[in-house]
């Protein structure tokens, strides 16, 4: 069995998505190919340690929560080990999601997995890495998302949504890019154009700024 690269475990309340507010586990694999203008995780780009499958559930299962949530980092730039623990935390019946780029393949995601999967936009920097292809892979219990840095980025997005049915196929998150777009801006621009979107803000830097672990 392959290993995992970790940069940290840690048990929080899930900060986006449909489950906001629930108690999760975080997984935070090592690594990613992407370089987004807006990041918040780069202390995850490299360092990390290695742990065996096992080791990582067992750490999950300390903390005794019923959700988790796989991040990075880019998880699957780890694909085949962070498949392979994505399906071993279904088997043991916990309710698992993954937070991943619009620029990795998920065609390989176990189907009881929900993903969100994040759209890069213009101001993102790294547009042109979405694979569009993966569109076709999304369940209805999954989301995509878009970070929105701009009106710019907001035009995109609103222009994707239209042109590709978005809404159609799963549920649609825009969340301004964390002290680069007021939230309230974003808000009215979705109220005015009446959009079939879910707005929404990250809970966990409302309370805990950008601390890492929380």
């Amino acid at each position: 069995m392959s290993r995992l690269r970790i940069t940290e475990v840690f048990h929080s309340l899930q900060g986006e998505s449909r489950t906001i507010g629930l108690p999760t586990v975080f997984v935070r694999l090592t690594g990613c190919p992407l370089r987004c203008h807006y990041c918040d995780t780069a202390y995850a780009f490299s360092g990390g340690e290695y742990f065996s499958q096992e080791q990582v559930l067992q750490q999950v299962r300390d903390f005794n929560t019923h959700h988790v949530t796989i991040t990075g980092g880019e998880p699957l730039a780890q694909k085949a080990p962070c498949e392979a623990l994505m399906t071993a935390l279904c088997d043991e019946g916990y309710a698992v999601s993954i937070e991943t780029s619009g620029a990795m393949d998920i065609a390989g995601v176990d189907p009881r997995v929900s993903i969100v999967l994040d759209l890069k936009t213009p101001d993102s920097g790294e547009m042109a890495r979405n694979l569009w292809d993966n569109l076709q892979y999304l369940k209805k219990t999954d989301e995509i998302k878009f970070v929105i840095c701009s009106r710019q980025d907001y035009l995109w997005a609103k222009l994707k949504l239209d042109e590709l049915e978005l809404a159609k196929r799963c549920d649609v998150l825009f969340s301004p890019s964390f002290e680069q777009l007021s939230p309230t801006q974003l808000a009215d621009w979705i109220v005015a154009d009446n959009l079939p979107v879910r707005f929404q803000v990250q809970l966990h830097k409302i309370l805990w700024n950008d601390e890492p672990g929380r």
